[in-house]
């Protein structure tokens, strides 16, 4: 997901971050090098060397430091982002007990029903194309039951 535009707006004490999604804000308080009234924003750039996938912003001391738009989505909850990122430590905890089971790969493939291709495509932490049902069904052929546990976001 690539940044089009990012704007400070020192009113609200934050950036507003478009995205093809819509418009997003992460404000300064969040920020690992904090704006302040004697160190301003100078300027703020959709960083080329990111990839557009985060921006850069340069204070008046000189020191300057990058946002990425994970970094953004994530602190305004973006159910598509989240969604991601469960997907993904699912996968990582499937490998992790893909390593611990004594269980051969073959197996585990015959228990789920499918094919070796597939099987793979969800240890894959990259491949952005499978659902929670699928890892879910993984995890279960690995001898683990999945359970999900609520906590209030701080």
């Amino acid at each position: 997901m690539k940044i089009l535009e990012v704007i400070p707006n020192n009113r609200k004490k934050s950036f507003e971050v478009k995205i093809k999604k819509g418009l997003f804000e992460i404000p300064y308080a969040r920020l690992r090098l904090k704006p302040t009234l004697l160190d301003k924003i100078v300027e703020v750039f959709v960083d080329k060397e990111l990839a557009s996938k985060g921006f850069t912003y340069k204070l008046q001391s000189g020191k300057e430091d990058s946002v990425l738009i994970d970094q953004v989505l994530e602190y305004n909850r973006d159910s598509d982002y989240l969604h991601q990122a469960l997907l993904y430590k699912l996968s990582l905890e499937a490998q992790t007990l893909l390593e611990k089971s004594k269980l051969t790969k073959r197996a585990i493939i015959r228990r789920m029903g499918t094919s070796p291709t597939h099987f793979y495509r969800l240890l894959d932490q990259t491949n952005t194309h499978k659902t929670v049902d699928e890892m879910i069904k993984l995890l279960n052929a690995l001898d683990y039951e999945v359970a999900i546990k609520l906590k209030k976001v701080a």
